[in-house]
């Protein structure tokens, strides 16, 4: 991506983020990215495909920055490491909530592009989530550790919601410890 380019979904991240992909229009990024409209164009063709690079920008980032996490993790620990690295992600890049979730109330269109990025991003986390299940075996295997996996994966979808709306201290951390009892303890299927 050319320097302008870059310069372009970085204004897209910060102004769709922050104030709704509705709510922004092409000429504010132009300007804040300090390019013409034409230039933006070029690079990415239609909002929409911008919409797109940057929920793929984001997506991309989250997913090396959480697998650089889990990696350093024990692997009792790797479940409870998903929403650590959850909670320090929101504070650090996403104190308004889930920018996928986000996104996705803002989008009604059924045929939007951006769509099957975020359904690729929750069905990644999802498939994380029955893997970290069935290899602690706390949860058992089979259909069982699958349950318990979708369970994990609303305990933490909530969490980032409840974050975003600012409910109550810590949801992340309140979700996580409850995901962790709900997975139970490793290597002792039920």
């Amino acid at each position: 991506m050319t320097p302008a380019g870059r310069r372009v979904l970085a204004a897209a991240e910060r102004l769709f983020y922050d104030r709704g992909i509705h709510a922004v229009g092409v000429d504010l990024i132009a300007a804040e990215a300090g390019v013409t409209k034409k230039t933006l164009y070029d690079r990415f063709g239609s909002k929409d495909q911008l919409v797109v690079e940057y929920l793929a920008d984001r997506d991309e980032r989250w997913r090396a920055y959480l697998l650089d996490r889990l990696g350093a993790a024990a692997p009792a620990d790797r479940l409870r490491t998903v929403f650590d690295a959850s909670a320090a992600w929101m504070t650090e890049h996403s104190p308004r909530g889930c920018g996928m979730v986000n996104a996705r109330a803002e989008i009604s269109d059924p045929g939007h592009p951006a769509l099957a990025v975020i359904s690729g991003q929750k069905r990644w986390m999802l498939d994380l989530f029955t893997r970290l299940v069935h290899e602690g075996g706390g949860a058992g295997t089979g259909r069982r550790a699958d349950a318990v996996a979708r369970s994990v994966m609303l305990l933490h979808e909530g969490a980032l919601v409840a974050h975003g709306l600012g409910l109550f201290p810590d949801p992340i951390g309140h979700a996580g410890a409850r995901a962790v009892e709900l997975a139970g303890p490793p290597g002792r299927g039920r």
